[in-house]
């Protein structure tokens, strides 16, 4: 069976390797535990964002990024294509392991999940269990962890923390960005799995989603990154056979579609439990292959300017001001 993270192993190597050139940093505590800031005191780069998606997908994916266009803005887009999805999204990416190690709190996702077992249910699903002598952990956070927190996540795994590794990426990063929009397919097998449905079934997967833009606070930064998803995710599935909850994943099914996803949480009075607790598990189409019919069935459309506004862009930015400013530049 596959070891989700030995697999990984090799893209964490490389991130050490090459730090400097891919904007991140690397220390190694005093208790053996290396840590891997991508973003909180360095710049992090698109092709560190990259790895880290795939560090998260234990290794079983491989991305790409690429310049293409929402309406008429160029937008830098993430692909991910995916081997063993629910080992890769389940089992490892998904940010299943809500942290807190004394006042240390953060997301935590990776390949470390599977020794933890973190949360046990979606192991249990899967049936899968990791018994690797090092852990790989991933966590949305704004701060690094201290020697404290990685023994804790180390005792929590079972392993030495000298065998620990341990990225670090705040939404409101470059890195962030990256990393929240290589989660596209991920959700989707959450939002299946949320629903009762057998992930195993899907063979193969494969996603595309734009990168979002730095912004200023972590709450705009948390907004942003899920709509990338939400209003212009789109993701293929191979499954054996086709199930009507197919139907239910894209996003314009939830009640709370059409409006940004700050928005949303503000109008909440930022009370998630005011919000469909799947609209940020939603892309925005989905297309699955079944493969015992040969049938492919499209659930779900792109919505450019629900995500525009999200980014920021206002009148000003239109192609229209911008023709009107060009000629009375050449004017003068």
């Amino acid at each position: 069976m596959l070891s989700v993270n030995r697999t990984a192993m090799p893209a964490v190597k490389e991130m050490i390797d090459r730090r400097e050139e891919l904007g991140v940093a690397v220390a190694r505590q005093e208790n053996g535990a290396t840590c891997i800031d991508c973003g909180v005191h360095v710049p992090g780069s698109y092709r560190a964002g990259a790895r880290f998606v795939e560090i998260c997908l234990a290794g079983l994916a491989t991305t790409a990024i690429t310049v293409e266009r929402v309406g008429d803005v160029p937008v830098p887009f993430l692909h991910l294509t995916v081997s063993h999805p629910a080992l890769a999204c389940l089992g490892s990416q998904k940010a299943g392991w809500v942290l807190k190690a004394g006042d240390y709190s953060a997301m935590a996702s990776g390949p470390a999940r599977a020794l933890a077992m973190k949360p046990k249910e979606t192991y249990r699903r899967i049936g899968y269990r990791d018994t690797s002598e090092a852990g790989i952990l991933a966590l949305e956070a704004d701060t690094l962890p201290d020697e404290g927190v990685t023994g804790f996540i180390a005792e929590k795994c079972g392993i030495d923390p000298e065998n620990l590794y341990v990225l670090v990426a705040p939404t409101r990063s470059l890195v962030g960005s990256v990393q929240i929009s290589g989660r596209v397919v991920t959700a989707t097998l959450h939002k299946l799995e949320e629903k009762g449905y057998d992930v195993r079934r899907i063979s193969q997967a494969a996603g595309r989603s734009p990168i979002a833009p730095v912004k200023r606070t972590g709450i705009e930064a948390m907004g942003t990154t899920n709509d990338c998803n939400i209003y212009y995710g789109s993701v293929c599935l191979t499954a054996e056979d086709y199930d009507p909850v197919f139907a239910t994943l894209p996003s314009r099914t939830s009640p709370d579609y059409g409006r940004p996803f700050a928005r949303v949480l503000k109008d909440a009075g930022y009370d998630f439990l005011k919000v469909d607790s799947l609209l940020a598990f939603s892309p925005a189409e989905v297309t699955v292959n079944d493969t015992i019919s040969g049938e492919v069935h499209r659930f779900g459309s792109l919505d450019p300017d629900v995500l525009l506004e999200s980014f920021g862009f206002s009148r000003c930015n239109s192609p229209e001001v911008q023709a009107k400013a060009e000629h009375e530049h050449r004017q003068v």
